[in-house]
């Protein structure tokens, strides 16, 4: 049955058209992948299925009361809400039909209501009946299962409000899968979740029982649950009943057929065009009608003929691509019985851990278990024991999440000239190659995407020539074309990578070495994360 039917929908944004004849339609229990690119109108699309705006033209049909379950729409809990009290707001009707179930069993026990007590009885049954058949003797199981499996179950008693950014929208999150609507919206729904928390919310999608749209640049998270792909390009949508990886193959295989078609009435077009010109020229010799006649004909077929858009085979992507100014010595660093705590809280205890020059490691671990504190330590030699070691001719250069530590008002090109030396018009051309056109050089840094923020400060590292690259979280904001550059250009590095990531595509593409961060513990496995993940399952 079909839950939802988009119909020739167009919305336009500060004078642009943002989508332009978007089509498609939804079935119960599919689940689809949103792909795009940044700016293409992904999270507009959900506004409008969720109601939170409207079209312009064209029209939105949902189901007869089927319920759009979108994690935008998060209200405002009151300041005394703790983390428990918001997840369990989503069980409201329940919650009524506990409360009248106590007030009931209080007249029951009332002997001045014992000539109403067979109604009361009856009252008592029905509320029970429906109790149960909304689930009611499960919400705690429930509760406590959605908490844990999104790693928030230390967070039960703190106030809602005083929790962090990203605690936020994995409480929005929890709530929005307890509420189990037919139509559930999730934009970025990896964003802020740890390997272990990724995994469990692919199982527990798989097993929805409803329909399911995701927008997400996380490639091995749509793999693994979507069985359809919508593709948002220039405003407009193409549906692909299959997986991610299998949209990429058939997408690129309708490209190539589509060119040949272009090619081919190009060719046709050409010759068309080349008899007119010539049956003018015998007309015009030969003074004869009948050649101008055949020519206004051709003409004719000619404007018959619908002109084909010429398919973009190859888009404009970051291009980066790493120098190396002087490579390290064998050992790039070096851990040796390190210790760390940190608010009296012991993260690393008595670590060793050795980097090569050449070698590519992913560090991978539960978020708060001190992945981004080990790699600044590496960097500022902050531990309560032990030693770090560096090896001779080691030059780093650091991304963190962030992307970009800079002054607000500068400007891309300011920021660029900061850290790499060059004229404005080399710059320019330089930040071109990471999509940074025109006058977006001089947009200032506070009004930077976190994609943009994190291109620029890869802009820079790809002209200083570091030779031992330390990356948190690199492909976070990044479109998927552009963690595909990226990608690339890491693969041909020949310097020393170590990475903080939960992107496990990236890491199964690009590392050929996994440490975990557990218990204070690094546990290496030489491989990839697919084979780390194989290994900690034996």
């Amino acid at each position: 049955m079909i839950i939802c039917t988009v119909q020739n929908t167009k919305k336009m944004y500060g004078g642009n058209e943002i989508l332009k004849n978007i089509s498609f339609e939804i079935q119960e229990n599919d689940r689809v992948g949103i792909v795009g690119r940044n700016g293409s109108g992904k999270t507009t699309l959900f506004k409008l299925i969720s109601g939170i705006d409207q079209p312009d033209s064209g029209s939105i049909f949902i189901k007869k009361e089927a319920e759009v379950g979108y994690l935008a729409q998060i209200p405002d809990y009151d300041s005394q809400s703790t983390v428990y009290e918001v997840i369990a707001a989503a069980f409201q009707q329940i919650r009524e039909i506990e409360q009248n179930i106590q007030k009931v069993n209080v007249l029951i026990s009332d002997p001045e209501q014992s000539d109403r007590l067979e109604k009361n009885l009856n009252k008592l049954y029905k509320l029970q009946e429906t109790y149960e058949d909304l689930g009611g003797y499960a919400i705690e199981s429930r509760i406590a299962g959605v908490m844990t499996g999104l790693g928030i179950s230390h967070l039960s008693d703190q106030l809602f409000h005083e929790i962090s950014g990203g605690e936020q929208t994995k409480v929005g999150l929890a709530c929005l899968l307890l509420q189990e609507p037919e139509l559930l919206l999730l934009d970025e729904p990896t964003n802020h979740l740890d390997v272990d928390t990724m995994n469990w919310l692919e199982n527990y999608l798989q097993k929805y029982k409803g329909a399911v749209l995701i927008i997400s640049h996380d490639r091995y998270f749509l793999d693994q649950v979507t069985n359809k792909t919508i593709d948002i390009e220039d405003g407009e949508c193409v549906a692909y009943n299959c997986s991610y990886s299998q949209f990429i193959k058939e997408k690129e295989n309708s490209l190539l057929l589509e060119f040949e078609k272009y090619q081919e009435q190009q060719k046709k077009v050409k010759k068309i065009k080349e008899s007119i010109k010539q049956l003018r020229e015998w007309g015009a010799r030969s003074g004869n009608e009948k050649f101008f006649r055949r020519a206004r004909n051709m003409e004719k077929a000619l404007h018959r003929i619908q002109n084909m858009k010429r398919p973009q085979l190859d888009r404009k992507k970051a291009a980066f691509e790493f120098n190396l100014n002087k490579r390290s010595g064998q050992d790039v660093v070096i851990f040796e019985e390190v210790y760390k705590t940190l608010e009296n809280r012991v993260l690393f205890k008595n670590i060793n851990f050795q980097v090569r020059f050449g070698e590519k490691v992913a560090l991978v671990g539960k978020n708060g278990t001190g992945k981004t504190t080990l790699i600044k330590m590496l960097q500022d030699g902050s531990l309560n024991s032990g030693n770090i070691k560096l090896g001779p001719s080691v030059s780093i250069g650091y991304l963190s999440q962030k992307g970009l530590d800079a002054n607000p008002n500068l400007t891309v090109l300011d920021i660029f000239k900061e850290k790499v030396i060059m004229e404005d018009g080399e710059a320019r051309h330089h930040l071109a190659k990471f999509l940074f056109y025109g006058a977006v050089v001089y947009k200032k840094a506070a009004d930077l995407s976190g994609g943009e923020r994190t291109r620029l400060r890869l802009a820079q590292l790809v002209y200083e020539g570091f030779n031992f690259l330390i990356l948190d979280e690199p492909t976070n904001h990044l479109d998927i074309e552009s963690r595909e550059a990226l990608e690339a250009a890491l693969e041909e590095f020949n310097g020393t990578i170590l990475a903080v990531t939960h992107d496990r595509y990236f890491m199964n593409k690009l590392f050929e070495r996994t440490v975990w961060l557990e218990d204070g513990h690094l546990i290496n496995y030489s491989g990839s994360f697919s084979y780390a993940l194989q290994k900690r399952a034996e």
